[in-house]
């Protein structure tokens, strides 16, 4: 008993349907995608409007133009290998034994659906489960199932919604389709359109002895192509799960209200196909190619991973008008990374803390107004300068820190900015010294500890560090940081220790 079930999704006009998927504004229009150099440019695909207009492979431009209300769009080959990434990774939902069937301008697939019937029921179910995924996709596709590879190849193309083709029905199924759906050299397509022989039930009809003697071996697979009969070692591809969305226009956008549309539609599919694995996006950086030849980039860090598209969008339109293109932008393309967003439980007296979403958007906003580099937390950088650091952007914790236990600390409290005193010394250390208001006598000195670097530069420190114990006029002590600063010969107080 043969138990081999197979499930091709035939995706026709393929760069079409790549150029319109992220284009909803453009559905009901018809459009026609040509390519080649000026002026030998020429359709290679189309939608089904534009064939209703009377548009066909291979008409020029100048044919085309001639012809009220068609809009032309150029041929992309990136965005047709995006489109086939996600058209890919969406029918991998429902077999991982996928092999590529696609030639010209089709986009196909064959997957491996035998003993699939508990998880997505019977072949018919599972056919229109897998349209409906394609669909809210942006794909039209035709899904034909069959025990025979070949058939079900053959039978997807012809053919439009779904088809099941019952085991043995094969050659039945296959009879009313035209010979051009075998791949076969032109002569040999010439011979049998002068024995008249135009679909595939005529040619399954032949003697194979007859067929074989007058036109060679090749002659049998073709005749058993036709019967559905042809057998087939099965090469399952290995996709790679990359969330990607690239589109390509045909005039550069100067306009980040247009350019926002469409990386709407590309964030609904991002969070759609991450949802789909159930995950969420923890980066997405934003890569536009501009007409001046140069190429702009933005990243969206959310502090947690997160699927609200509404969120995703905001941060996006901010980041955008804090750090706008400085040209007009011919390409988008979004890449995301996938994350795991952790649910909190939280106290029945716990205070409510703000949302995620809420705290990035209002920290997005006051990055356009102060800056960057303006916003976030310090961290210390890897140099012996004192109280050297910079701001990195906020993130949110990935574990709980551990909690270490209460041990007694001394607190440093810096003065910002360092306040200028001027300093007595005795026996090369200091005795007392005086700022602006007080006078302070120094009982005890600990010290020098020097420190110097960045001599070969401009921003080049040597210092000279005390520790000291001193009393004001009323007699109170102090516990404080005096810094000498050796290259400007000046005093000043750094902080006091608490």
């Amino acid at each position: 008993m043969n138990t081999a079930l197979y499930a091709c999704v035939h995706a026709a006009e393929f760069p079409a349907q790549a150029l319109l998927r992220l284009r909803p504004d453009l559905h009901g229009a018809p459009i026609a995608v040509i390519e080649g150099r000026p002026p030998h440019e020429f359709v290679c695909s189309m939608n089904r409007l534009a064939l209703s207009k009377g548009i066909s492979p291979g008409m020029t431009r100048l044919d085309v133009e001639g012809l009220e209300g068609v809009k032309l769009l150029a041929r992309s080959l990136e965005t047709e290998a995006a489109a086939r990434a996600v058209l890919l990774e969406c029918v991998s939902q429902f077999s991982p034994r996928i092999e590529e069937a696609g030639s010209g301008a089709s986009c196909a697939f064959v997957l491996d659906i035998a003993g699939t019937e508990r998880l997505f029921g019977t072949a018919s179910q599972l056919a229109e489960r897998m349209r409906s995924a394609l669909l809210s996709s942006g794909f039209r596709v035709s899904i034909a199932v069959s025990a025979n590879f070949h058939a079900a190849g053959m039978k997807a193309a012809a053919t439009r919604g779904a088809a099941i083709i019952g085991e043995g029905e094969e050659a039945a199924a296959l009879a009313n389709l035209p010979i051009t759906s075998l791949s076969m050299p032109e002569d040999a397509r010439e011979i049998f359109a002068m024995w008249g022989i135009r679909t595939l039930g005529e040619l399954a009809a032949l003697p194979e002895t007859g067929l074989i003697t007058r036109l060679g071996a090749d002659a049998r697979t073709w005749r058993e192509l036709a019967r559905g009969m042809h057998p087939h070692l099965f090469q399952p591809i290995e996709p790679e799960f990359t969330l990607r969305e690239f589109c390509e226009f045909d005039t550069a956008v100067e306009e980040i209200d247009s350019l926002l549309f469409l990386g709407a539609r590309m964030i609904d599919c991002l969070v759609s196909r991450a949802a789909d694995r159930a995950l969420s996006l923890a980066l997405i950086t934003a890569h536009m190619r501009l007409d001046s030849g140069k190429s702009h980039e933005c990243v969206l860090r959310p502090a947690v991973p997160t699927a609200d598209r509404k969120f995703l969008l905001k941060l996006l339109q901010l980041e955008i008008g804090t750090h706008p293109p400085q040209a007009a932008v011919e390409s988008l393309e979004l890449t995301a990374q996938a994350g795991r967003c952790g649910t909190v439980q939280l106290g029945l007296f716990t205070p409510q803390t703000p949302e995620p979403s809420r705290l990035d958007i209002t920290l997005a906003r006051i990055r356009a107004i102060v800056g960057d580099d303006r916003v976030g937390s310090p961290a210390l950088e890897d140099t012996h300068r004192p109280a050297s650091f910079h701001v990195e952007g906020f993130a949110g914790a990935t574990s709980e820190r551990k909690r270490e236990p209460a041990v007694p600390r001394m607190a440093l409290r810096r003065m910002r900015p360092p306040v200028p005193i001027r300093v007595l010394q005795h026996d090369a250390r200091p005795a007392e010294f005086r700022d602006r208001q007080n006078r302070f006598e120094i009982a005890a000195a600990y010290g020098p500890w020097r420190t110097s670097g960045c001599w070969w530069s401009e921003d080049n420190w040597d210092l000279e560090e005390w520790d000291v114990l001193a009393r004001r006029n009323d007699g109170s002590s102090v516990a404080c940081l005096l810094v000498c600063d050796r290259a400007r010969n000046e005093w000043r107080l750094e902080a006091f220790y608490d």
